[in-house]
Parts: structure tokens; C-alpha cells; sequence
């Protein structure tokens, strides 16, 4: 049997080539996952580790502050050998070619002769309390060089001038890195500033439990003491917590992939064994055993897939290997990781490879078996399209598909994520149990308009489309799975991100608040707003201070027919009018006022009766310009409410706008652009790394039809070349396999795409229902990307098509109508 086997190898590998393309995309993405994640998790414990080398145990604030009293009692302690106090002061910097200063994070240097500190990668570190260090790439961004004096100032508006002495090294390091300067000088910029942490170095034969325990009896209870190991998980975790999401999401792609894979590679073996069935009579005629030809069907399926899986075991670390040289090579803002390869990121899609390539085999391998010999030697019958056991499979598809679509409702109903993903893969179950009966519906229904007007190769090729339901669901399948992600993934995002846009607009209406303290806004303001790129509208805005119930407040003026383009929301744009004042909530609950309450304002001599509504995201109190005028006639200009374009970089706009009118000293800057910049960015990178990877299944699915169709030229070649002898030109016949081709991929893809619609509108309703404040969900359809993946789908349909129809047009007529 073992000679028979490689025989068998050698005779049919092209017909395997599909299958172990599928094998090493599917395995070749799960061992990029994991090596990715393994690479990323590794990069950061090492980088933490190396920040805390020398700690055997952090005592942290938890819920309270860490004292004087407690930074002694740790020093005294007996198992301890050095105690240092992890201190950060907040400043302003004022840096070269910007118009005010910027936040800047300072730590107080401490001894580093038992437990690490900062390094520099140039200079040296600060020893006067005029000195200071800056992380390298904050110096280079802001063309910092050493020796140059930087002003620095505290929230009090105390300044200071200091000299950079030394870069900090942060070329491995996580997060936003900080100065350093020394304990004096912190105490000189920031007298009172918080203790984050205390880290402590244990003497010989202390463990670090021990140290741990010692620390937590003698501070305060709202305090906690760590282990130095544990306190490293601890930072790592806050690190690591979107990698291992994102590592997840990679994981479940690749899974994805594989399960793709697995039914590319069933239907390979499917057709494959049955084109040999003679083959395999004729071993059980010779003695073989029913035992011996499935192990020789499995022994097959095992070389193929651990040759298949070690390609993409290579293929997956090559493309891990190279994204980290390009994340190290462009500034992608994550820091720079080498490769790390563990035992489970390639075995482990190594031994999934191999186990699904069997797994697929099994069942093809026992339908072998059950053929006698000597009906084995007869031609095969086409399949039963109403046996027994696909009558049972229809039943069990049907009440999947009615459990699941309950499940969906509900999950949709009560906010349940958990619920809805249950219901979308018991329903999703159920599409493929039926699908022998659905695609090729299906298909028929696709089929009549080609059949009517592309003459009798275009029915020719529906009937062929569904001459063998079973494998044509199956092929399709393939296809359907990626489609239905791939537009689920779309609509899902397009349907979050609008919820999240109008619960946005509620809670921020407007983009970006600019505002002056104690300060008018100068002639030429409003104009160098307008210039800013990113800008779309500026509307001025006035304010006076009142006093209304007892408190003295800012009233905010703007003009009733501008605030419209400025204010997202249309329901509060709506109701400022003039007898209307706009109130946050806060100050109309101070107030003691209810919504719809009567509100008088007193401005010096003026007096004002308004109507008070509630209104989130504005000033205190908003009224129109025509309501302001009437408590100051002279109210001048103290600031700008923004609206900004939707495809600008909002962190640009916001840094832009930031350093601005460079004649006002303080310029306040509020509103949702950040909040909403911040999401959208993350919204952005989940659809390109959704499409990216799922596309990953769609490529094997069409190498799954692509085969089904080459497999299938070669099941047809006495079929074709009767047809060609009957007047058949080879390119009608390529157009016939085309349209089979072409009908396959449409069904895949409508389908694919009407339950994407239905799984995103249901998952959204399930992910977002219960975090919006009215329990609101916005349902979205992105047309232009659903319109553009039936596209893909059709054109690669067709293309599969390409290579199984030239092999059936280079057969001549005659050599084909010879072939036993």
C-alpha cells in the first residue's frame, strides 16, 4: 500500500495543488496571528521588565494616596535594601516654533544602584535642579537638541528656564515617554505632586512575596502591595489588553481561513476519490481491504497536509518577520519589536493544518470504502438528490435555521452580544445544511435570464451548475462564508460608527470650542480659523457673566442662523431660539429647574425671562445673539464654536487649532473632535484589518471553485467533447464554464451579502442597544462597499473559470470521445 499511496501522490498532485494552496493560506494566516501577537506580547514584556529591573515588590495607590508616613515606614523596613519613590510632575513646555507650550509628563530621578533607571542614548542624566532630560523622539520632533534651554511652566504659571543635558533612549519604549529631572527639582516645579508608586529592592534571601507581605502590613489599607513579577503582569496587562484583543480577532480569521480551507479540501477529496473509484476497485479486487484503502485515503490526506502546513508555517513567519522591518522601518506609532517565535506559534498551526486536512479526508475516505468491487467497476450513478439522509439534513438545516433566527431576535431584543453570535452561527449552520436545496433554487432563478438570452451553452451551464447539488453547496459555501463576513464586517462598522455619530452629536454638538480667559479675541481671529485645513465653518460667539438663582454664571450668545452649521445636533439647533436658554444638565439641576421652566437672568441693570431647556455638550447657558444683546449691548467676541471636515485628520485640525491665534496667551479648546477622531481612527483600522484578513477566505474559496471547476472539465471530458463534435466552438465552451463559474459566485454573493445585512443590523442592535443613552441603533447600509464586493466576487468568479476552461478548449473533439 505504501508503494500504491506515492504512486497515487505522484499521479494526482495537480489535482491536490488546490487543496494545499488552501491549506497554506488558511495555516499561513494563523501562524501570522500568532507570531504577531507572540512578537508584540514579548516586545512589551521585555520592555516592562527592563523598566523594572531590580523591583521586588510596588507598593501602588488604589484608593488612596501614597504619604510621607508610608514612604517612611517602607524605608525602615528591615527586608528591604533600597526604597525609591516614583514621582511625576505635570508642566507646560515651551518648544521651539510653537505658539503656546504643551503638557509635559517630568519623573523624578532616583537611585539606580539596585533597582534600574533611565538610560540616555546621547548626553547624560540631569544632576542640578536646572537640568533636565527629554525622551528622544519628543526632542527630535520638536528639533530639541542638547544644551538648548527650554522654558518650562506649572499650572500655577510658575516658570522655569532649564537646560537639556541628555535624550532619553525610548526606542523600545511603550506608551508616551516622559523628562526626567532630579527629586530637588521636582520639588522646586511641582511641590505637591503625587507619589505614583514606591519600589522596593529586597536583601539577600528575601523573596519577593515576603518583601510584598511586609510592605501591605505597614502602609494604609487603601494602598496595595505587589510583587515585583506581579506588578510587571500588572503593567503589561494594561499594555497588552488591545493586543490580546486584536490578537483574538487575528486568531478568529485564521480560524476562519482554516475552516474555508477544510471545505476546499473536502470537496477536493470528494471529487478526487470519486474520479478513482476504478482505481480503488480494482485494489479491493487485488486484496486490499476496506481498512487498507481508507488508511491509504487518510495516509494521502496526512502527507498532504503536513507538507501543505509546513509551507504555510514558512510562509506566515516571513510575513510576520517582514510587517515588524516595516513597522520598524516606517513611524506606524507602535513600537518597534523584534520576531519572536515560540513553540505554539508554529507547531500549533502546524498540527491544526495536518488535523483539518485529515478531518476533511475522513469522510470522503469511508464513502470510498463502502463500494463494493465489482460495483465499483461500473460507471458511478449520478447521486440521489431526495435520499434518505439529505432528506434529514434539510429537517436538522430548517430548525437550525428557525433556532438561530430566534436566537438573533433575541439577542437583538435584549442587548445580548453573547445571545446574537450563538444565533448567527446556529442560523449560519443552518444556511449550509440547506444548502444543497438553496443554492441551486438559486441558482435556476439566476440562471433564467442568461438561459433565455445566452442560447444553449448558457443552459448547458445552469443545468451543469446544478447537475451535483451537494457539491455545488459546498463549493459555494466556500465563498459564501467570506462574502457573508466580509459584508456583515462592512455593515456592522458602518451601522456602529452612525450610531455612534448620533450619540455623538447628542453628547458633543459641536466639533471644537475655542475660547479665550480674561482675554477678547483679536480683529483677525475668526479669518485664521477659516484658514486652518480641516475647517469648515466659524461662527463667533459672545459671553457675559449673570447672575440667575443665586449663582453667577457665563451666558454664551450665538447668532440664531449660523448656529445651525456649527451645532450637529438638529434637535438643539432647533430649539435655540430667542426666549429659549440652552442649559446643561449640571447647571439646570443647581438651578433647581426642570425642563420647560422659566429662567430669569440678571446682568447689571438688564434683566431677562427665558425658557429653560436641557441641552448636553454646550456652555452653562446658550442663548441666541438677539437674547444677549438685551443683557449687554457691548459683549464683544470671546471665542468660536468650529465645525470640521469628516475625511480631515482631527488630531491635525486639533493641534492646528491649538496653536492658533498666537496674540492670546490662553486658548481653550474643547469639543468632541478628539473623542470622535479617536474612535473613527479605530473604526478605520478594524474594517481594513476585517477586510484584509477576510479576504483571506474569500481567496481560498475561489481557489476551492476554481478547482471544482477543473476537477469538473475533467469528470466532463466525454460530455464536452460530444458537445464539441456536435458543433461546440471552444469559445462557447469556455463561455459556458464562465457562466457556471460566473452563477456560483453571484449566488454566493447575494446571499452572502443579504445575511451580512441582517447579522450586522442584528449585531449592532445587540452590541450597541444597550450603550447609547436612549437605547437607540442606527442601522446603515454601505452600498458602495456592498455593490463593489458583489463586483470582486463576480470578477474572480470569472477568473476562476479561466484556467478549467482553456484545459477543456486545447482537448480535441476526437482524443477527448477515446478517453476511458
Amino acid at each position: 500500500m505504501r508503494r500504491s499511496i506515492l504512486s497515487s501522490l505522484r499521479a494526482h498532485l495537480g489535482r491536490l495543488v488546490a487543496a494545499c494552496l488552501a491549506i497554506v493560506l488558511g495555516v499561513g494566516f494563523g501562524t501570522l496571528a500568532m507570531t504577531a501577537h507572540a512578537s508584540a506580547s514579548h516586545g512589551i514584556d521585555e520592555t516592562i521588565g527592563a523598566q523594572y529591573r531590580g523591583v521586588d515588590a510596588v507598593v501602588s495607590p488604589e484608593n488612596e494616596a501614597i504619604t510621607a508616613a508610608d514612604i517612611a515606614k517602607v524605608q525602615k523596613l528591615p527586608q528591604a535594601v533600597s526604597v525609591v519613590t516614583l514621582m511625576t510632575a505635570y508642566l507646560n513646555a515651551s518648544f521651539p516654533g510653537l505658539v503656546r507650550p504643551t503638557g509635559l509628563p517630568v519623573d523624578a530621578l532616583h537611585d539606580t544602584t539596585h533597582i534600574a533607571g533611565p538610560g540616555t542614548s546621547s548626553g547624560r542624566l540631569p544632576t542640578a535642579t536646572n537640568e533636565i532630560a527629554l525622551p528622544a523622539k519628543l526632542a527630535a520632533k520638536h528639533k530639541v537638541a542638547i544644551g538648548q534651554t527650554l522654558r518650562l511652566s506649572s499650572y500655577e504659571n510658575k516658570a522655569w528656564n532649564v537646560t537639556v543635558v541628555g535624550l532619553l533612549d525610548d526606542s523600545t519604549s511603550v506608551g508616551r515617554g516622559s523628562a526626567v529631572a532630579t527629586p530637588a527639582a521636582l520639588k522646586i516645579f511641582e511641590p505637591d505632586a503625587a507619589v505614583q508608586a514606591i519600589g522596593i529592592a529586597a536583601k539577600p534571601g528575601v523573596t519577593q512575596q515576603q518583601l510584598a507581605d511586609a510592605a501591605q502590613a505597614v502602609v494604609a489599607k487603601g494602598l496595595l502591595a505587589y510583587t515585583g513579577d506581579a506588578w510587571i503582569q500588572h503593567e503589561v496587562e494594561g499594555y497588552t489588553n488591545g493586543i490580546d484583543v486584536l490578537g483574538g480577532v487575528f486568531g478568529m480569521f485564521a480560524v476562519i481561513a482554516l475552516f474555508v480551507a477544510c471545505l476546499v479540501i473536502g470537496n477536493t477529496f470528494t471529487i478526487v476519490i470519486a474520479q478513482r473509484t476504478r482505481e480503488m476497485a480494482l485494489l479491493r479486487c487485488v486484496g486490499a481491504s476496506r481498512r487498507q484503502v481508507f488508511s491509504s485515503v487518510l495516509a494521502e490526506a496526512s502527507v498532504v497536509g503536513v507538507i501543505a502546513s509546513a509551507i504555510g508555517v514558512v510562509f506566515g513567519v516571513a510575513l510576520s518577520a517582514l510587517g515588524l522591518a516595516l513597522s520598524r522601518e516606517f513611524d506606524w506609532g507602535i513600537p518597534s519589536v523584534p520576531l519572536h517565535l515560540d513553540l505554539w506559534s508554529v507547531f500549533l498551526p502546524l498540527l491544526l493544518g495536518t488535523v483539518a486536512t485529515i478531518a476533511a479526508a475522513v469522510v470522503p475516505a469511508r464513502r470510498a470504502t463502502k463500494v463494493a468491487p465489482l460495483a465499483a467497476l461500473r460507471p458511478e450513478a449520478a447521486p440521489a438528490a431526495a435520499s434518505k439522509a439529505g432528506v434529514l439534513r434539510l429537517i436538522l438545516g430548517f430548525l437550525l435555521l428557525a433556532g438561530g433566527g430566534l436566537l438573533l431576535a433575541a439577542g437583538a431584543s435584549t442587548h445580548q452580544v453573547l445571545v446574537g453570535v450563538a444565533g448567527g452561527v446556529v442560523s449560519f449552520l443552518g444556511i449550509l445544511a440547506i444548502g444543497s436545496l438553496l443554492v441551486p433554487a438559486l441558482i435556476r432563478l439566476i440562471g433564467t435570464l442568461p438561459a433565455r438570452s445566452g442560447g444553449v451553452p448558457a443552459r448547458i451551464a445552469v443545468a451543469n451548475a446544478i447537475r451535483n447539488p451537494k457539491r455545488t453547496a459546498a463549493t459555494t459555501s466556500a465563498l459564501l462564508i467570506g462574502v457573508t463576513l466580509i459584508s456583515l464586517t462592512c455593515v456592522g462598522i458602518a451601522s456602529v460608527r452612525k450610531t455612534f455619530d448620533v450619540s455623538m452629536d447628542g453628547q458633543y454638538p459641536v466639533d471644537l470650542m475655542v475660547t479665550t480667559y480674561n482675554e477678547k479675541m483679536p480683529a483677525g481671529a475668526e479669518q485664521q480659523l477659516r484658514d486652518i485645513k480641516g475647517i469648515t465653518q466659524v461662527v463667533p460667539v459672545r459671553q457675559v457673566n449673570i447672575k440667575a438663582g443665586g449663582q453667577e454664571l457665563p451666558v454664551t450668545g450665538i447668532d440664531q442662523a449660523a448656529a445651525g452649521s456649527v451645532v450637529h445636533n438638529p434637535a438643539i439647533a432647533d430649539q435655540l431660539k430667542p426666549g429659549t436658554a440652552l442649559l446643561d444638565y449640571s447647571t439646570l439641576h443647581m438651578l433647581g429647574l426642570d425642563d420647560g421652566a422659566p429662567l430669569t437672568i440678571v446682568s447689571g441693570q438688564h434683566k431677562l425671562t427665558v425658557t429653560a431647556r436641557g441641552a448636553t455638550g454646550l456652555d452653562p447657558i446658550t442663548v441666541t445673539s438677539t437674547d444677549l444683546s438685551k443683557l449687554s449691548s457691548s459683549a464683544s467676541v470671546t471665542g468660536f464654536w468650529l465645525a470640521s471636515d469628516p475625511k480631515a485628520d482631527g488630531s491635525q485640525v486639533i493641534d492646528s487649532v491649538q496653536q492658533s491665534i498666537p496674540s492670546v496667551k490662553e486658548l481653550s479648546v474643547s469639543g468632541g473632535l478628539a473623542e470622535r477622531t479617536s474612535y473613527t481612527k479605530i473604526f478605520d483600522v478594524l474594517l481594513i484589518v476585517g477586510v484584509g484578513l477576510l479576504a483571506v477566505s474569500v481567496l481560498i474559496a475561489l481557489v476551492g471553485v476554481g478547482n471544482t471547476l477543473s476537477l469538473s472539465v475533467l469528470e466532463r471530458t466525454r460530455e464536452n467533447a460530444l458537445l464539441r463534435a456536435m458543433g461546440l466552438t471552444r469559445r462557447q465552451l469556455r463561455g459556458m464554464l464562465a457562466v457556471e463559474s460566473l452563477l456560483m459566485a453571484l449566488v454566493a454573493a447575494g446571499l452572502g451579502i443579504a445575511l451580512g445585512l441582517i447579522y450586522g443590523w442584528t449585531g449592532t442592535s445587540a452590541l450597541m442597544g444597550g450603550q447609547t443613552v436612549d437605547g437607540g441603533v442606527e442601522y446603515a447600509v454601505p452600498g458602495t462597499l456592498l455593490v463593489v464586493i458583489a463586483a470582486v466576487a463576480a470578477v474572480a468568479g470569472l477568473l476562476a473559470s479561466v484556467v478549467p476552461a482553456r484545459r477543456a478548449a486545447k482537448v480535441a473533439p476526437a482524443g477527448a470521445l477515446a478517453t476511458e
